[in-house]
């Protein structure tokens, strides 16, 4: 892929991806919108001094804003889950419900590991860079996270196979 020229070209044709990574991350629709306009906010003053891959800037970016959005909330800031009407291309929707619920019972770091790494299909490496940690951590967070996503799903029978997990996202 090439890079885009402008801040503008980039949003336009990445922001359906970014949303969905941070819809994985919040665990809520409407809070994943927030994150994405948080981040890219944050972003459009340094757009000119990005070298390489924007991309890749972003993600972090919006990895470490919700960082900081978990640790203002569990100060005292609190929310209330409502569940949204979402539009379901592929896949069974309580296949889906029980997966994000799943991702959301995780703890911060381990859901962006998983999400990273899994659903995202990002590298070990790309993982550790973005959440700003030792390739040690991001391998045993992910383990961790998937243990315990496997005792969620089993508890709620679910299927558990990967092969299932990227169609469930559209």
């Amino acid at each position: 892929m090439t890079a885009p020229d402008t801040f503008s070209e980039f949003v336009a044709s990445r922001y359906p991806a970014l949303v969905r990574t941070a819809r994985l991350l919040v665990a809520d629709a409407h809070a994943a919108e927030d994150l994405v306009q948080e981040t890219l906010a944050r972003c459009v003053p340094a757009w000119s001094r990005i070298e390489g891959n924007p991309e890749a800037y972003v993600r972090t970016v919006m990895v470490r804003q919700n960082i900081s959005r978990w640790r203002r909330r569990r100060v005292g800031e609190t929310t209330v889950a409502v569940v949204p009407d979402v539009a379901v291309r592929d896949g069974d929707v309580a296949e889906q419900d029980e997966l994000r619920r799943a991702l959301a019972a995780l703890p911060a770091r381990q859901r962006a590991v998983v999400v990273l790494r899994y659903v995202e299909d990002r590298p070990e490496r790309e993982v550790a860079d973005v959440l700003g940690c030792s390739l040690g951590t991001v391998k045993s967070q992910a383990h961790a996270g998937l243990a315990k996503l496997r005792t969620f799903l089993a508890e709620h029978e679910v299927d558990a196979s990967p092969e299932p997990a990227a169609s469930l996202f559209p």
